[in-house]
């Protein structure tokens, strides 16, 4: 099997940690969880709000349950911090449950990446707060 490498690699620059945030978020809009979890090593290591992910696998698992119960799934990342091989975000998203409410999910998460770009730890804190579909900015 061919070496992964998933462009930009560390270390990063403001503008490479910027370019890889968008990549991210634009892989995450999709909505598929094989093209999300091509950005993450075999192995990586998620924590998600209080769940524990471990590799590919788990992490399409859990992004296909995801996306069948967040539907109209709209999400924006904004940078944070970075440092040579780490890059720490800010988010929020939209999403509306099978029974039609409306939430905003507030976060943080914290990167990090192997030499060939590929990211082998996501920590992820969310809070999820509910709101009208008139109160909605991510469309």
């Amino acid at each position: 099997m061919a070496q992964e490498i998933k462009l930009p690699v560390p270390p990063f620059s403001l503008e490479t940690a910027k370019q890889k945030i968008q990549m991210a978020e634009d892989a995450w809009n999709s909505q598929d969880p094989v093209k999300v979890s091509k950005a993450y090593t075999v192995d990586s290591e998620w924590r998600n709000r209080s769940q524990f992910i471990n590799g590919r696998e788990e992490i399409q698992a859990f992004l296909t349950e995801k996306w069948e119960n967040e539907r109209n799934y709209k999400l924006k990342k904004e940078y944070w911090a970075h440092g040579d091989n780490r890059i720490a975000v800010r988010f929020e998203y939209e999403f509306q449950d099978k029974q039609g409410n409306w939430f905003r999910a507030y976060g943080n998460e914290n990167w990090e990446f192997d030499a060939n770009g590929l990211m082998k730890k996501r920590y992820a804190s969310i809070n999820d707060v509910p709101i009208t579909e008139s109160e909605r900015r991510l469309k």
